[in-house]
């Protein structure tokens, strides 16, 4: 290029420039006006969603916090950044560089002055809205510890309230990190600019620092290192929440060498940050720079060194001894923040012999058994209760307890809700299909004559002895497979548009019916529905004439996640489960509140501890992956199936985290003084709380600390039998009256076996049995003082009590009962385990499992056949519970009133056959039954290929028919050959004679 010459000027580019100068700024309004409308139809239809429940309370309290939070890490990292780029700017050197030396400094700084003013507003405003939007997380911290309450217990070490660690100490740390992010931000872009304009120069001789710079850098230092004070301080009193030892807390070493040097350190931190203020005044440097040194010095030999000296010369030869009254600490206060103190141990010398009348003493236990497995029978009520495409039942079944002719019973419930997965078009989505229809309940303990589940309340409309009055209300609007959300509701007078249900089982003909509740905000009004159609991203909501003055939006409809957004402090039960109280269809659902600091307490990961057998194939919803250290069920919640309306009740009213939330949020929780008399007794034990702390007590079942140290009876949950994988059973719900209780209740139970070591042989053999009273209280609306205990029987270690592996083992490998399956599994038909009860009953352990039988067709479904039962090494096989009972304790068990006078009879036979021309018979009767089952496949199968149903259905009653004489064939002739009597199946499997 050459100097001085005159460009040609480009009239192009002065146009081009100030189109792209203008088009920009206007580009960008138009994005924050887009982002500020989406932003307002979210935040003011959240408010709609929350007025309409009555819970704006929690919206405002929540986000206010979280923006009065925001604004003030905002301020404090802001100012702190801008403070000191403006001390350092202000404090810049003038000089006049000399001639002829280049100075790069200058030339930054020329670059840098058209925009300094943009830089000193705009960095402290990058920082400060990362600052506040990491504050703002903290919400719930912060509320706790201005709202906090008190245990009314010390910890071991310091005496402070265990209150100090949930609250005060997780916010004094939340505090003093926010504090030392600013300070070091802010130190470093101070020392940036001091550069920048020239207060630090780098030489060849060295490093020159303007004095102004110098008493920056001080005072920045002096600052860290009084946080690093508070640090030190604050962090002995953490080494009790401490998870790096042997166990949780503080051990020896931490006690006798962490927690006085880090005494030492936060005193010498003090110190050496005194020394830099004084430099800053006198100017002199050496100390400071030698107290730095040595409290780098002093926190590496009395921070690392000195504690490792003590824990490997002093602790670690005679462990046991030094370290136990700290395990001991250990153990009390995991047990105390779990809710496993109060839990009810004691030695249950079990038997593995059998005899006649054993079960006398629980035959209320026995009558009441679960037949019907919750994780099977699903396919069961949907071939029998579906009746239409649009409709579904959920996976797994919930096990609940009704009073039926005033005796109360297990029973398995679902809900028949909507399908939103087979509807297809904006108007069917959300005008038409809105709801499911009603609760479908069947007797657990008991199923027809053919298999099928017994049902109490089915059909459409609803009949049967559960929910049937005039008040009843089976429409389902809220459930766990609800649409996204639906317009409901319509003017008077005008014709109904919402599909109710079809008119009767064999209609083909379907109701309608408008929503009449109040379930959601309006959308009558024009503004209402441009927010929600840019909150649902659809143009037809706004379009749309079904959308008239009265409709209402209903959204956010799975129980579990109104509840979560109404309680954000709580962790939610991963299974909500629905009952009829009042005449109305409820979700019940857990809430949980917990925390990760109680001292000495030993941690776990939520979702790590329930996966279960449930939660792996996702059937039941994960909890999230938090690390918690205390837990407690404090809040039982309902959510109306029909308008989704929400009741919270504090049901844990004594604790404190549940009595800090209730301050901060003092509308929203109910006493459970207020439950019905109907909700109290459908309440019942949580699952995922259930499995927190079985998990705990595998090993927290002992109490001693030399015992716990040697670890010599350390117990897991065994796998479960029936899943194709390798993961814990889940527990299961049933009926039972445990050893040392004085009625049966409606429990939780779980079995422990013993704890495999590397390189040891696994023991699938019975250690111990948990169960958890489910009975909350009665129709009165009493809280029952024995809900939620803990009763858990220890079992002799001999081994001689056989677990759950074992047991499925036995069933499986029986020859009898493999010949009586592989019966079963002629003509296309499948057979399927069900879930494997244990029981502490006849003075031993009691293993339960109903067999189901189904087809290979796509409308087919499991119908229970037969009943396996296991008593030490004895197997019972047989059409029904009591029948098989009978086998294992000699003809006569005592099992269920009158049962006895049956007793080794086949129904419907003549007793024991004889003879070798009554064996050629049977026989023949075998063959020729397989025969005719064989013919009635083939039928069924070309009635299949050619769409006739009725024909097909015709066909599978024949199969089911002659399977059922094969198998009396083949139980006759097993009774010939001495083999155990197999009953009839024409009795499967039948009501016990106490139902």
């Amino acid at each position: 290029m050459t100097f001085g010459a005159t460009p040609q000027p480009r009239q192009s580019r002065p146009r081009s420039g100030r189109r792209r100068s203008a088009l920009i700024p206007t580009i960008v309004i138009v994005a924050v006006i887009i982002g500020a409308i989406v932003l307002l139809s979210q935040v003011y239809t959240d408010v709609l969603w929350y007025s309409q429940l009555g819970y704006l309370e929690v919206f405002l309290k929540e986000n206010l916090t979280r923006l009065g939070v925001f604004l003030a890490g905002f301020l404090i990292m802001a100012l702190g950044v801008y403070a000191s780029m403006a001390v350092a700017y202000r404090a810049r050197p003038v000089y006049a560089p000399e001639e002829g030396t280049p100075d790069n400094l200058a030339r930054y700084q020329a670059s840098f002055e058209p925009v300094r003013r943009l830089a000193m507003i705009g960095v402290p405003i990058v920082f400060g809205i990362f600052a506040g939007t990491a504050a703002a997380s903290q919400w719930q911290r912060i509320l706790l510890f201005f709202n906090q309450e008190p245990f009314g217990q010390t910890d071991p070490q310091f005496g402070m309230d265990y209150s100090f660690y949930l609250n005060t100490l997780p916010f004094l740390g939340f505090l003093s990190g926010l504090l030392v992010s600013v300070v070091l931000v802010a130190g470093v872009l101070g020392i940036v600019t001091h550069y920048l304009y020239g207060g630090i120069r780098l030489h060849e001789r060295g490093v020159a620092i303007a004095r102004p710079a110098r008493v920056h850098i001080a005072v920045v230092a002096a600052a860290f290192l009084l946080l690093q004070a508070v640090n030190f301080w604050l962090d002995r009193y953490a080494t009790l929440q401490s998870t790096s030892g042997r166990v949780a807390g503080a051990l020896y070493t931490d006690v006798n060498a962490v927690i006085p040097t880090k005494a030492v350190l936060a005193i010498a931190a003090v110190i050496v940050a005194v020394l830099f203020i004084v430099a800053a005044v006198i100017g002199r440097w050496r100390l400071p720079l030698i107290g730095t040194v040595g409290l780098i010095i002093t926190a590496i030999l009395a921070g690392g060194v000195y504690p490792w000296v003590v824990q490997r010369f002093q602790v670690t030869p005679s462990e046991q001894t030094f370290e136990q009254p700290y395990i001991q600490r250990n153990i009390d206060l995991t047990r105390q923040a779990y809710g496993l103190d109060a839990v009810q141990s004691q030695e249950y010398k079990a038997t593995t012999n059998t005899s006649a009348g054993a079960l006398r003493q629980d035959a209320q236990t026995t009558a009441s058994i679960r037949l019907l497995d919750p994780n099977l029978i699903s396919a069961a009520f949907s071939q029998l209760e579906q009746f239409r495409p649009y409709y579904q039942f959920s996976g797994l079944l919930d096990v609940d307890r009704y009073a039926v002719d005033g005796k109360t019973q297990d029973t398995v419930v679902a809900v028949r809700e909507l399908r939103p997965d087979n509807i297809s078009g904006w108007y069917n989505q959300h005008i038409v299909y809105t709801h499911g229809y009603g609760v479908v309940a069947a007797a657990g303990n008991r199923v027809a004559a053919d298999g099928k589940p017994e049902f109490l309340l089915a059909g459409i409309p609803s009949s049967g002895t559960l929910g049937n009055d005039e008040t009843y209300e089976p429409r389902i609007y809220f459930g766990e497979n609800s649409p996204e959300y639906s317009i409901v509701g319509g003017s008077e007078g005008s014709s109904p548009r919402e599909l109710d249900r079809p008119q009767q089982q064999g209609s083909t003909e379907d109701t309608f019916n408008t929503f009449s509740g109040n379930g959601g905000p309006g959308v009558g009004n024009f503004f209402n529905k441009l927010l929600y159609s840019l909150k649902f991203q659809s143009s037809d909501l706004l379009l749309s004439d079904a959308v008239n003055a009265d409709s209402q939006i209903l959204y956010d409809r799975d129980p579990r996640e109104r509840v979560e957004k109404l309680a954000p402090y709580l962790t939610v039960d991963g299974k909500p489960y629905p009952a009829i109280i009042d005449g109305r269809v409820k979700w019940i659902v857990d809430g949980y509140t917990t925390s990760s600091s109680f001292p000495y307490s030993t941690q776990q990961q939520l979702d790590s501890v329930t996966r279960d057998s449930q939660t792996a194939d996702g059937r039941v919803a994960a909890l999230p992956a938090n690390n918690v250290n205390y837990i407690r069920n404090s809040v039982k919640a309902t959510v109306d199936a029909y308008d989704g309306s929400v009741d919270l009740y504090a049901w844990d009213d004594q604790d404190p985290i549940l009595k800090a939330w209730q301050k901060v949020f003092p509308t929203t929780l109910k006493p459970y003084s207020e439950m019905s008399g109907q909700l109290m007794a459908h309440v019942r034990y949580p699952e995922d709380l259930f499995k927190v702390q079985r998990g705990l007590l595998a090993s927290y079942h002992v109490t001693s600390a030399v015992d716990f140290y040697q670890q010599n009876d350390v117990w897991s949950v065994p796998n479960d039998p029936t899943s194709s994988t390798a993961v814990p059973q889940p527990p299961y719900y049933l009926s039972l009256q445990v050893p040392g209780s004085d009625q049966p209740s409606f429990s939780l139970t779980s079995s422990f076996i013993p704890q495999t070591r590397p390189g040891e042989t696994p023991r699938n053999v019975l250690y111990g049995y948990l169960s958890a009273n489910g009975d909350a209280g009665n129709k009165a609306g009493v809280k029952s003082p024995d809900y939620g205990k803990l009763q858990l029987l220890n079992l002799p270690k001999s081994g001689s009590i056989p677990g759950p592996g074992q047991v499925q083992n036995r069933f499986n490998s029986d020859p009898t009962v493999s010949q009586t399956l592989n019966l079963l599994r002629q003509g296309a038909s499948n057979v399927l385990n069900g879930n494997l009860l244990t029981l502490p009953v006849g003075g031993g352990m009691l293993y339960v499992q109903p067999v189901y039988v189904q087809s290979s067709g796509e409308t087919s479904y499991p119908s229970l056949q037969r009943v396996l039962v296991g008593f030490g090494e004895k197997v019972g096989f047989a059409p029904t519970l009591d029948e098989a009972l009978d086998q294992l304790f000699g003809g006569n068990s005592g099992a269920a009133a009158g049962d006895s006078a049956n007793a080794g009879k086949t129904p419907g036979g003549s007793g024991s056959s004889s003879g070798q021309g009554t064996s050629v018979s049977v026989q023949a009767q075998l063959k020729q039954a397989l025969a005719d089952a064989d013919a009635a496949v083939k039928e069924g199968q070309q009635a299949l290929a050619k769409g006739d149903f009725a024909a097909y259905g015709a066909a599978q009653k024949k199969v089911s028919e002659a399977l059922g004489r094969a198998i009396q064939a083949e139980n006759e002739l097993g009774q010939g050959t001495g083999a155990t009597a197999s009953p009839s199946p024409s009795a499967t499997p039948s009501p016990t004679p106490s139902q």
